[in-house]
C-alpha cells in the first residue's frame, strides 16, 4: 500500500534513489505479457493461475519478480526499489471478467521487512512501473495492516483503510462509515498471522459490493461498499511489491473461482 504513513519513513536518500531507478527504466525492461487463457476450473470450480515454473500468465518488470522452488518471488533493494505490481495478464486483457470471485493464494514475506498486497478490481495507473490502484487486500511485515482493505492511490474515492482487520465495515450511500467489531479482535487476529518467515492462506470473497478477507482460515475483515465511490465493475488482479525497502515475497497455490458464470 502507499500511504503518508509508511512514505513519511522514507530517507531523502531513499526518495532519490527511486526516482534515479525510476527513470532508468526503459521499455524493454518489461517483459512482454504472456497472454495464456484461463485453464479449466477442477471438481470445486477452481482455476489455476500459477504454473509453479514460470511467469506464464503474468506481466511485471523485469528483475523484480522471477520463480524461485515453484513460487513466485518478488525481490528489490531499497536503493533500487519501485512501487510496482506483477499484473495477472488474463485481466488486464478482460478486466470486465474478473467482478465476481473466490480467490485463494499463499504468500510468506522471506525478508524482515516488506510491504505488500493484493490488487482486486484495480486499474494499471502508472504503466511504466506497472503499478495497479484500487481496492487491495493488505500485508506488511509487522502485521499492523495486513488483514484489511486498502484503496491503493485513491482509486476507490480516497478513502485509505477502508475496513480495518477485526471489524465489520458498511459504506452507506451518503459515503459515511460505519464499523462494527467482528467475532475475533485485531489483536487476537493478528496472532494467527506469521508475519515473516512462514506461509499464509488467503482467501478473498469479492461478490457485489460485499467482500470478505480470510487469512489462516480466519475472517480478518469484511466490508460492504454501498458508497457513489464504490468499484463495482471488473478490474486488474495484481501482487504488488512496495517501493522503500529491501525486501523479498513469495506467493504459490493460486486460484479463482468466478461466482458468477465467468469465464
Amino acid at each position: 500500500m502507499a500511504s503518508p504513513r509508511m512514505l513519511k519513513h522514507v530517507s531523502l536518500a531513499t526518495v532519490v534513489a527511486f526516482a534515479i531507478s525510476l527513470a532508468s527504466l526503459p521499455a524493454q525492461d518489461k517483459p512482454p505479457a504472456t497472454p495464456a487463457p484461463l485453464g479449466q476450473p477442477d471438481a470445486k470450480g477452481f482455476i489455476s493461475l500459477f504454473n509453479g515454473k514460470d511467469l506464464t500468465g503474468w506481466e511485471g518488470l523485469a528483475g523484480y519478480w522471477s520463480v524461485k522452488d515453484g513460487a513466485i518471488d518478488g525481490s528489490e533493494t531499497r536503493d533500487h526499489s519501485v512501487q510496482t505490481d506483477l499484473i495477472l495478464s488474463a485481466s488486464k486483457e478482460h478486466p470486465e471478467k474478473f467482478v465476481n470471485f473466490e480467490l485463494r493464494l499463499k504468500w510468506m514475506l522471506v525478508s524482515p521487512d516488506g510491504n505488500s498486497g493484493v490488487q482486486f478490481r484495480s486499474v494499471i495507473n502508472n504503466p511504466k512501473t506497472l503499478h495497479a490502484g484500487g481496492y487491495q487486500a493488505d500485508i506488511d511485515s509487522g502485521g499492523n495492516y495486513t488483514g484489511s482493505i486498502y484503496d491503493e492511490s485513491g482509486i476507490a474515492g480516497g478513502r485509505g483503510t477502508m475496513s480495518n482487520r477485526g471489524e465489520k465495515t458498511h459504506w452507506d450511500a451518503e459515503n459515511r462509515r460505519h464499523n462494527n467489531p467482528l467475532t475475533e479482535s485485531a489483536d487476537d487476529l493478528k496472532n494467527l498471522l506469521h508475519n515473516t518467515g512462514g506461509w499464509n492462506e488467503i482467501v478473498l470473497i469479492v461478490n457485489g459490493n460485499h467482500f470478505q478477507y480470510y487469512i489462516n482460515g480466519h475472517l480478518m475483515t469484511e466490508m460492504t461498499d454501498e458508497s457513489p465511490k464504490a468499484v463495482l465493475k471488473g478490474g486488474v488482479i495484481a501482487l504488488q511489491m512496495h517501493a522503500g525497502f529491501t525486501m523479498d515475497i513469495q506467493f504459490k497455490d493460486i486460484s479463482i473461482k468466478f461466482l458468477d458464470g465467468q469465464s
